[in-house]
């Protein structure tokens, strides 16, 4: 029989030790012939990315590192073609070949003082033998990014094949190696804002001779070019407010068509390199996901018809598809089980795990212990409708005393273009099991909800997802589901920018988190990196013409008014979300002997991979929360 206690006393067996060592992160699908890859991230191991084959182990030795820094975000750090791996490393971002039963080999320069160059997102031109990407060159407090070929017999920086944009992104070469395609945009557009694809032919010498621009523009995002079987040009626009299936015949009228139009995201935001969302079964069907309600989809898709067929799975969520052997490869979550590398056969439905991030999540007897996420839809600001997944609490072994509503944890997503997620995730189950309910919110300008919903953020960060994390909190506690006196907000990165907005404006929330969080949104647009120096102009507007609308935004301005207490955990080494930053409210609060805390974990960037850090994170975040806000007995 379950024992009664208050919410938030409950003792849990997903402790943090339990979290940091069982669960592991899983990356990028490759597919090589008939060999499948995948990347993952130890925190046992400091946070090292591996590159692994299925049914080898691991294929990059100790101590590289699979990552890369391009745009800071990374993604896209490896390339397998007929088992020869090209990787970027971690900590000197140099280019490596690694062959068959080899050690890896470097293919660009060592970096100098004040120089270097990164490369992503890697594609493999076989006519010419050489590997083609994204280079990002830094020197000189420059930062230049192009497209260039990297030739694995004869060293060196890369040949530029093309230049001039601020950006790019996604070189994709042609079955028949004669043309490539690639993506590009310039400041002050981010890739969801506005995109071009471009078509370029190659010369005898390896050079691109002639380039059109297939589609894009301003107002248009452009995703995921790539070539069908058959040598059609396939690619995910939003040119009809939602991110969907188009192709191009480029060697015909290079008309671009779309091929099922649907009220639904066929992709997710492009914040990092590599991202797959779709793949050629044969060259009449395809395999793609696409997101409704707060879930994504895996389904065939006709490509003569445009007919979508969803496939039956026990998941939620789909990603980094790839096609092998007539079948699907790919990252797949669910609501009560780990996140995983799957086989997935079409025809009967059937799948094979090829690997779990956490061994803990998989047992039936741990998963007792799981509160699935409820989408909810709420009303906020101005009569829209918002969106937000709750967590009720839950843990077989204690019940409540009768009439009591949970505390409440509010989570704001990153981005703040990104999403919440309905997989599972152990860390917001580190909470639920102890008798904390969380509400994870999709705010005006989360992607899932097409170009409009997007587009609620312009010019209105701090306004619009700041009113929507109000109003998400206020509807479960006047639906019984959250004890208003007891409710905090967390988030990370631009999550954490609105959890200070929402504390320093607005008399809610009894306390929050804020993870490498922005403070001062001045000093961001003068000190962040190049991927998002111009990214506040549209948030907010161009700086420093609008420098006056910025110190309103900024928590900092409002620091007098924020009374309430506040723990801060950052990176030492983030360049996206520099220390400062955090440190510039701290100070302020402490001046006013607001109860503050501060965490700074060396060596780590913008996010944490370090099993101990993650660790002391959740403790400590539970600690504060429980000694300030939600005054219960502690239990670890």
């Amino acid at each position: 029989m379950a024992e009664t206690l208050p919410y938030g006393a409950w003792r849990s067996p997903i402790t943090s030790d339990l979290i940091v060592a069982e669960t592991i992160g899983l990356g990028g699908v490759l597919v090589d012939g008939a060999d499948i890859y995948w990347t993952e991230s130890r925190p046992s191991e400091s946070g090292r990315n591996v590159l692994v084959k299925k049914d080898s182990g691991d294929v990059t030795p100790a101590p590289f590192n699979v990552r890369t820094r391009v745009h800071e975000y990374g993604g896209g750090a490896v390339t397998v073609h007929q088992g020869t791996v090209y990787f970027s490393n971690f900590s000197d971002q140099r280019l490596y070949r690694l062959d068959p039963a080899g050690a890896p080999q470097a293919l660009t320069p060592e970096p100098t003082s004040g120089t270097g160059w990164r490369y992503a997102d890697g594609a493999i031109d076989a006519v010419r033998q050489r590997w083609i990407g994204v280079r990002e060159a830094h020197g000189a407090g420059q930062v230049d990014n192009a497209i260039v070929a990297v030739d694995p017999t004869t060293p060196s920086a890369g040949r530029v094949l093309v230049e001039g944009s601020d950006f790019y992104a996604a070189p994709r070469v042609s079955p028949d190696g004669t043309r490539l395609a690639w993506l590009s945009w310039d400041h002050p557009n981010m890739p969801w804002v506005g995109t071009e694809l471009w078509v370029g032919e190659f010369a005898a010498d390896g050079s691109l001779a002639s380039r059109r621009r297939i589609a894009g523009g301003d107002d248009e995002s452009v995703a995921q070019p790539g070539w069908s079987p058959d040598g059609l040009l396939y690619l995910i626009s939003d040119r009809n407010g939602w991110w969907n299936l188009h192709r191009c015949d480029v060697s015909g009228d290079a008309i671009v068509r779309p091929i099922c139009p649907h009220a639904a995201e066929f992709c997710p935001a492009q914040w990092v390199f590599g991202q797959s969302s779709y793949a050629f079964l044969s060259a009449s069907q395809m395999v793609c996901t696409y997101g409704e309600g707060g879930r994504t989809v895996l389904a065939m898709l006709d490509l003569a018809t445009g007919k979508l067929t969803p496939l039956v799975l026990p998941f939620s969520e789909f990603g980094s598809i790839k096609a092998a052997g007539g079948r699907i490869v790919c990252g797949v979550g669910s609501p009560t089980g780990p996140g995983a590398i799957a086989v997935i056969d079409p025809e009967s439905g059937a799948v094979e795990t090829l690997r779990q991030s956490s061994a803990a999540a998989a047992d039936p007897d741990l998963q007792r212990y799981f509160s699935a996420a409820r989408h909810l839809e709420f009303a906020t600001e101005n009569g829209v409708t918002a969106f937000a997944n709750y967590y009720a609490p839950h843990n077989r072994d204690y019940a409540a005393p009768e009439g009591e509503a949970p505390p409440l944890v509010v989570k704001c997503h990153g981005g703040p273009t990104s999403s919440a997620s309905s997989s599972l995730s152990m860390g917001i189950q580190y909470w639920t099991s102890r008798g904390i309910a969380v509400i994870d919110v999709d705010y005006g300008g989360s992607t899932g909800y097409g170009r409009a919903y997007r587009e609620r953020l312009k010019g209105n960060w701090g306004v619009v997802d700041v009113d929507d994390c109000v109003n998400a909190a206020r509807h479960v506690a006047a639906e019984g589901l959250a004890d208003s006196a007891r409710m905090v907000i967390t988030g990370g990165s631009a999550g954490g920018y609105t959890v200070l907005a929402a504390l320093a404006g607005r008399d809610v929330f009894k306390g929050g988190a804020s993870y490498y969080g922005v403070s001062d949104v001045a000093a961001l647009a003068r000190d962040t990196h190049k991927f998002e120096s111009r990214y506040l102009d549209w948030l907010i507007g161009p700086y420093p013409q609008e420098e006056a609308l910025y110190r309103e935004r900024s928590p900092l301005t409002h620091a007098d008014k924020l009374d309430c207490p506040v723990i801060f955990f950052q990176g030492s080494e983030d360049r996206v979300v520099p220390p400062n930053q955090t440190e510039m409210m701290v100070e302020a609060l402490r001046r006013r002997c607001i109860p503050c805390g501060y965490l700074l974990f060396a060596g780590e960037q913008h996010g944490f991979r370090r099993a101990e850090n993650i660790k002391r994170a959740l403790d400590a975040e539970l600690y504060f929360y429980s000694e300030l806000v939600f005054r219960t007995r502690l239990s670890f």
